[in-house]
């Protein structure tokens, strides 16, 4: 009666093994190949628009007169300084200069109200699902710049009045 019992054993126990395949595979799936990154969307081209080029010109325009009323400027605003170096505060000369430099950045706030009517159109475009105007980044990367170094220009002098 052993041996029945020994021999049933070996049969019990392959009836518990299972084949090697019953684990999941290692494999990648096909779900880890795909990319989570945003799809490549081309981006939009602005159509030209008349109306906006020469509206981009005419402030550009404005712009320049401006900027040459500004080197003017600058250049009285100088001289004034100059006269002015050395003088007591509240002097008929230093009043003259502070004039000047308040002068100066008058016309400095009349290229920066440029800036930011483009800047303005530039917003709007946005909003309204409009692709960037190359023209018109252009011109506000351009004035922008302008109206730092312009401001630069009236600390320089400010700075040479309080020396």
């Amino acid at each position: 009666m052993r041996t029945p019992v020994l021999l049933s054993i070996p049969l019990a126990l392959c009836a518990c093994s299972t084949r090697g395949d019953g684990y999941p595979s290692l494999l990648p799936r096909p779900i880890e190949g795909r990319s989570d990154a945003e799809p490549a969307r081309p981006e939009p081209v602005a159509t030209p628009d008349a109306a906006l080029d020469s509206r981009i010109a005419a402030q550009r325009a404005e712009a320049e007169t401006v900027a040459t009323r500004f080197r003017s400027l600058a250049l009285e605003t100088e001289s004034r300084i100059a006269v002015a170096r050395g003088v007591a505060v509240g002097d008929e000369r230093w009043i003259s200069a502070q004039t000047a430099l308040a002068d100066l950045d008058r016309t400095r706030g009349e290229l920066v109200q440029i800036v930011t009517d483009l800047e303005l159109t530039a917003s709007s475009r946005i909003q309204a699902g409009a692709p960037a105007y190359p023209a018109l980044d252009a011109a506000i990367a351009t004035l922008a710049t302008q109206a730092t170094e312009q401001a630069q220009r009236i600390a320089a002098l400010e700075r040479a009045l309080n020396d």
